[in-house]
């Protein structure tokens, strides 16, 4: 099966530089406290400022910054609603210029992926692993889940696929 994204393959490895380590420290600290870091949100938006407009035309790298705005009003609806928290819904606020708007279908798709492989190992990992970081605020929150361990992954592998397209 052939996947074609409609984010460019150059513009994917640049835009990869800024969201690997954000996504990964994203899901650490999500894991680690329950909760995405201000500072890590801003880091992804500048990521994208600086190497967005490296990768991409000017015109496509301007209209993305329209998605940050569409999802960071849809995260807070969903985050007044307690569907979502304020960290989750601002780390995809900044994350969203990075992913073409013509991808959205298979972003859902990744996401669910992620996000099934996520829960699965987040939940085994507590189950055998706590000893380990006996400190972390993710073994003890009952149904509540660091959303950050599934949303960092999937932006990353969402611009992996891009590139390797």
């Amino acid at each position: 099966m052939d996947i074609a994204l409609a984010t460019p393959p150059g513009a994917a490895l640049w835009l990869l530089i800024p969201a690997v380590p954000v996504g990964l420290y994203i899901a650490f600290t999500d894991m680690k406290a329950m909760r995405i870091p201000n500072h890590a949100v801003a880091a992804l938006a500048l990521g994208f400022a600086v190497f967005g407009l490296i990768g991409l035309p000017l015109d496509d790298w301007a209209w993305r910054w329209l998605h940050l705005v569409v999802i960071l009003l849809a995260g807070m609806a969903l985050n007044a609603a307690r569907a979502l928290g304020a960290g989750d819904a601002k780390f995809a606020a900044a994350a969203a210029p990075y992913v073409a708007a013509a991808d959205w279908r298979a972003l859902v798709l990744i996401f669910a992926g992620v996000l099934l492989a996520a829960w699965a190992t987040h939940r085994l990992a507590r189950a055998s692993l706590r000893h380990l970081a006996p400190d972390w605020q993710s073994w003890s929150t009952g149904k509540r889940f660091p959303m950050g361990l599934a949303l960092g992954p999937t932006l990353i592998a969402y611009l992996a696929l891009a590139a390797w397209a």
